[in-house]
């Protein structure tokens, strides 16, 4: 009888012991170190221009809108330093007193003209963008806020241009002129925290080619851009 109680509560310690809860094992989850900052773009700008002939003003607010996507290529181990490039569209509007008129021949006249001897002027442009630029940030695959400065080259291709003037007698409309630049480059720079940044370009080449005002004066007019440009992951 004691050995059969004996072994009764043996049975009874082993079952305990073996119903005793063992602590959840939970997977290691890890996190993709190499991330990237592909991202989509908006930008909205003031439009300048830089090297005006004489005597040129600008009138209204000359608005410039451009969007794209960026692909994102790190080149150093944290990933704070990259090269993107991308592809995007862009639209001028310039308000100014550069006029473009045709003459009797349908030869292309430039002046600038004071803004009482017209009544509207104006000059648009679309164009197709190939931005390259050098980035640093201080961004972590943790967090999308961080601060960046994103510097490069821009290359556009004008796909379609039209100026229009009223001189209060004629209206001349232009369209696909020949005269502009269809091939367009500049530096820009675009610096800030999350989503808000700056952002500046500056062309390097003419808005148009080998064209003179009727005072002798060359047109060699630069596109310049301030304003505000958005990153969207």
């Amino acid at each position: 009888m004691r050995l059969f109680f004996s072994c009764l509560f043996l049975v009874s310690f082993f079952n305990v012991f073996s119903q005793e809860e063992k602590p959840e094992v939970k997977p290691v989850v890890k996190i993709d170190s190499l991330y990237r900052e592909d991202q989509f773009y908006v930008s909205v700008a003031y439009n300048l221009l830089s090297d005006a002939p004489e005597g040129l003003k600008r009138d209204k607010f000359s608005a410039g809108i451009s969007a794209g996507f960026l692909r994102d290529m790190p080149i150093n181990k944290k990933r704070t330093i990259a090269i993107a490039a991308g592809l995007g569209l862009t639209y001028h509007n310039y308000f100014q007193n550069l006029t473009i008129s045709e003459g009797s021949d349908g030869a292309r006249i430039y002046g600038v003209n004071d803004y009482n001897e017209f009544v509207s002027n104006r000059f648009r442009e679309y164009l197709v963008d190939l931005p390259i630029e050098f980035r640093w940030r201080n961004s972590t695959y943790e967090s999308y806020k961080f601060w960046r400065i994103y510097t490069g080259l821009k290359f556009s291709y004008v796909l379609s241009s039209k100026s229009v003037l009223n001189d209060g007698e004629n209206t001349y409309k232009i369209n696909n002129n020949s005269d502009v630049n269809r091939f367009q480059y500049g530096a820009y720079i675009s610096a800030g925290y999350n989503t808000w940044n700056v952002y500046f370009y500056y062309g390097l080449n003419p808005l148009f080619n080998n064209v003179k005002t009727l005072s002798g004066e060359e047109v060699k007019m630069k596109a310049m851009n301030l304003g505000l440009i958005f990153y969207i992951l």
